[in-house]
């Protein structure tokens, strides 16, 4: 397996998806619940180096593991359980440490990590698998 074609397939499916899920479905969701605390222009270094080191993580704990096993449904499983445990230590301690955090942001929010990370660990294990990377 190339882990650097498996990392550019896995970090173009978890942007592509994310994507949609900004772009367009919450566009104005965070803007609505958390715009007491946006900043009127994001700092993209920081959101590409987040996109860098997540995207590192769900290929070194979910999708190399699914491809030594052979198995989407640990790609799905892991993948689901990976975006559940990070969305959640954001928004919990979120939750814990910001005045007025939105509860419904902490749901929606680990809901979506949960997934986001299983459809990019199923996606790109299939791709993967596809182009026997």
């Amino acid at each position: 397996m190339s882990y650097l074609k498996s990392y550019l397939i896995t970090i173009v499916v978890f942007f592509v998806i994310d994507l949609v899920w900004l772009g367009a479905v919450a566009k104005n969701l965070y803007r609505e619940q958390l715009g007491f605390l946006l900043k009127d222009n994001y700092n993209a270094t920081a959101a590409a180096i987040f996109y860098l080191f997540f995207v590192a993580g769900i290929l070194f704990f979910v999708i190399n593991r699914a491809v030594e096993l052979s198995s989407w449904k640990y790609a799905l499983f892991a993948g689901t359980f990976f975006g559940f445990i990070t969305y959640s230590t954001y928004d919990m301690t979120n939750l814990a440490t910001i005045k007025d955090w939105p509860v419904m942001i902490t749901v929606i929010d680990i809901l979506w990590g949960s997934f986001l990370c299983a459809a990019t660990s199923l996606i790109s294990y299939l791709l993967i698998n596809y182009f026997k990377v």
